[in-house]
């Protein structure tokens, strides 16, 4: 496999091959915790993007320096920090979105994403294949967290981005809004819908993610 299919694999498998919310299972606290509008769910989405990008480059800068029996203590450092300096901005420029995410920014630093990739991916590659890594493995879970939050906001308050889409029966419209899609467990059922749609359309999948979460660690293009 030449150079240029390694970094398409490494950037294409995350979006739905080996997707960490529908294949690993990873990252569900917050994609059943924000989505009940579509706004925090982006804004959720771009800061783990952020920090995903951000811990991968910097673990994979610093793996042949990083002491082995404390690797794990600067990891969660790295996260940390990138978590901290994303809360701020919010905090900043967008104070009500802030409000609305309350803890869970400060939890991307044990989302179970972020911790995987950056101890199975960028500790054993590249800095140019750990920051492909990190952000295809952030878009894999934003798409995932972006579609929960459409339908749930959509069916649930006839609205996306708090404009309205479907005309709502007490204005006069047609459409009742469904006030389970407001609630946590609609997100459960819709992330089991992705999963067994995902897993029934590609079910090679299902077999080759032990395969390829194994191989990720193998390129070790070291261009550091």
């Amino acid at each position: 496999m030449n150079l240029s299919s390694t970094y398409r694999k490494v950037f294409l498998d995350p979006l739905v091959d080996n997707n960490p919310i529908t294949l690993q299972v990873l990252g569900l606290c917050s994609a059943l915790a924000v989505t009940s509008q579509l706004l925090p769910a982006i804004i959720m989405s771009i800061a783990v993007i952020a920090v995903l990008a951000f811990a991968n480059v910097a673990v994979s800068l610093l793996r042949h320096v990083m002491p082995r029996s404390i690797r794990l203590i600067i990891e969660v450092t790295l996260i940390a920090s990138a978590v901290i300096v994303v809360d701020e901005f919010l905090k900043a420029f967008f104070p009500e979105v802030s409000t609305v995410l309350s803890v869970f920014v400060g939890l991307i630093i044990t989302n179970c994403i972020v911790l995987a990739r950056v101890e199975t991916f960028a500790m054993h590659n590249n800095s140019f294949s750990s920051l492909l890594d990190g952000i295809a493995n952030g878009l894999g879970y934003s798409w995932i967290l972006l579609t929960v939050a459409s339908l749930r906001e959509l069916f649930g308050s006839g609205s996306l981005l708090g404009y309205s889409v479907l005309p709502m029966a007490e204005a006069g419209g047609w459409y009742e809004p469904n006030q389970l899609m407001l609630l946590t467990p609609s997100a459960f059922f819709i992330i089991a819908g992705l999963i067994w749609l995902i897993r029934t359309v590609r079910p090679a999948a299902i077999d080759q993610n032990v395969v390829t979460s194994a191989s990720n660690a193998e390129p070790n293009q070291d261009g550091n």
